[in-house]
């Protein structure tokens, strides 16, 4: 088994085990991120759309009420189930699911007017396979946007918040920079045409609970970020209290690219 074949075999198993949480997470099911995401697909009512590593299902449940046909795609079986549960649970009947490799896609060429991905591809292995396929099942003329976890240009912060997230959850493998993505887009085939930035807060012991760290890799981290230099931990709006985390502030781009 290679490399890349292992981390997703990671991916399966860690988020199979918290896929209830991110069904149940607050910050993954609402938010005015979510709402323009929508707004910037321009789905009609004869879009076939495609969400790819639909997690809890809740962009492709966003997404449904304004297409024709939605599929929700994912890794891990038992994150899929715990999304179509939740979106047949609330009436939706156009919406398909698919077990699918983002980086290899089950799908035929030119068969979405729409692809979206939300708050994933920092687990990918390869955003530039990811990119392609999503050009590849793209139609001419079609939409695919993204909102994904930004690292920023400076060096000190980028390490910071990689190394949050890998330390919170292992299968994370970067946060990529707003350059980094536009140039994996272009060489894809792909034009951006909008992009905004999108500021999220994260209650710090809900937000290490929901990748069900051991007590000692969490005493660690508190140690790690309590002891990062203050200007890192200003610029993410860490808050302490009596000596714990309580809060901090994460960035994220919502992306919008057309296929010519």
């Amino acid at each position: 088994m290679d490399s890349s074949q292992v981390h997703k075999s990671a991916v399966q198993e860690q988020f199979g085990k918290t896929a209830q949480d991110y069904v149940n997470s607050p910050t993954h099911a609402s938010g005015q991120d979510i709402v323009r995401l929508v707004e910037l697909t321009e789905a009609g009512p004869d879009d076939i759309a495609l969400d790819v590593a639909t997690g809890g299902g809740h962009t492709a449940l966003a997404l449904a009420p304004h297409v024709l046909r939605i599929v929700a795609s994912d890794l891990t079986p038992r994150m899929l189930e715990a999304a179509g549960e939740h979106i047949r649970g609330t009436g939706i009947e156009n919406a398909d699911f698919e077990l699918a490799d983002a980086e290899d896609m089950p799908f035929a060429d030119a068969s979405f007017d729409i692809v979206t991905c939300r708050i994933a591809p920092h687990h990918f292995s390869d955003i530039a396979a990811f990119a392609r396929e999503v050009a590849r099942v793209l139609k001419p003329g079609g939409r695919f946007v993204l909102m994904d976890s930004t690292s920023p240009d400076d060096d000190e912060l980028d390490a910071f918040i990689n190394e949050l997230e890998q330390r919170r959850d292992t299968t994370h493998v970067r946060s990529y920079r707003l350059s980094e993505w536009f140039e994996v887009l272009e060489q894809a085939g792909l034009a951006v045409d909008h992009h905004e930035p999108v500021v999220r807060a994260h209650e710090y012991e809900s937000w290490t609970a929901r990748s069900q760290m051991i007590s000692e890799d969490r005493e660690a981290l508190d140690a790690w970020v309590l002891a990062t230099p203050e200007r890192v931990r200003d610029h993410f709006g860490v808050a302490i209290e009596d000596g714990k985390i309580k809060h901090f502030v994460d960035f994220k781009t919502l992306i919008r690219a057309r296929k010519p």
